[in-house]
């Protein structure tokens, strides 16, 4: 009987299983990260709605999330989550799939697994334009810099590697920083380019530095990359990896170009 009543279970959970793969595709993303992913009140046809919530979310992460439901034949649900909580809510979960701007970290790939690739980025340092450091070319002319990052990133390793810098406290979200910036408390802080040039277009104020080559940060291809967190085991892998080969270079820059364009603060 005991041995019944495990196949049985075994065979619910499988049918559970499938079950899962034709109905709700549940996506984790900050909706706070323009141009990857950020919260509007009115629906497009670019946004996807968000779980629990009366806004819809936009930019270059909801583009390859409603791509990826498609291919998988699900409808696509947004699930509103702190940075900090989405391997959490991942592992535990209560969500399908982390598309949020994450890198593929040695670190991360301890506690979940990842698609390939789905956007290639470098790093840049966002400072005033009317500022000390505006005209720096080098990791060098960042020396005696006040310089920060986003907590929990691998932006925030890296800040070491520019000599003589004040590497200050890091702060939990973009915006925190812009302010911080904006105030003087510090003189820069480390960004992706994609990020960096939706903050300076929200932000008429500020610039970014973007090095010459050899001349900016030292990262692996991983940390610099964009990839789509999973759980280890997970049945989708393998769709979305051909889903995502689907998309050309070319087209993951236009949509990045269009996300960009589209993201709310530069409208305000």
């Amino acid at each position: 009987m005991r041995r019944l009543l495990a196949v049985l279970i075994a065979m619910m959970l499988t049918l559970t299983a499938f079950s899962a793969l034709a109905d709700t595709l549940r996506v984790g993303m900050e909706c706070g990260y323009a141009p990857y992913n950020w919260q509007q009140t009115e629906a497009t046809e670019f946004t996807a709605p968000i779980a629990d919530n009366n806004g819809y979310a936009d930019g270059y992460d909801v583009q390859i999330a409603l791509r990826i439901a498609q291919a998988l034949g699900m409808d696509l649900e947004v699930v509103k989550t702190d940075w900090d909580g989405l391997i959490p809510s991942l592992n535990a979960g209560n969500i399908d799939l982390i598309i949020a701007g994450m890198s593929p970290t040695a670190e991360r790939k301890m506690t979940i697994d990842f698609t390939d690739n789905y956007y290639q980025s470098e790093l840049v340092v966002v400072v005033r334009a009317d500022g000390a450091y505006a005209n720096a070319a080098s990791l060098g002319d960042l020396s005696g810099a006040v310089i920060c990052a986003q907590l929990n990133t691998f932006h925030d390793t890296v800040i070491d590697q520019i000599e003589g810098v004040v590497h200050d406290t890091p702060r939990e979200t973009f915006p925190a920083m812009i302010v911080a910036l904006n105030a003087g408390a510090i003189d820069g802080y480390v960004a992706e380019r994609p990020g960096a040039e939706a903050d300076v277009m929200a932000n008429p104020g500020l610039t970014y530095i973007q090095f010459a080559e050899g001349q900016g940060f030292e990262a692996s291809e991983d940390d610099t990359a964009i990839a789509i967190g999973l759980a280890y085991g997970s049945p989708y892998k393998d769709a979305i990896n051909e889903a995502l080969a689907g998309i050309s270079e070319d087209e993951r820059v236009q949509i990045m170009l269009d996300a960009t364009g589209r993201q709310p603060l530069v409208a305000e």
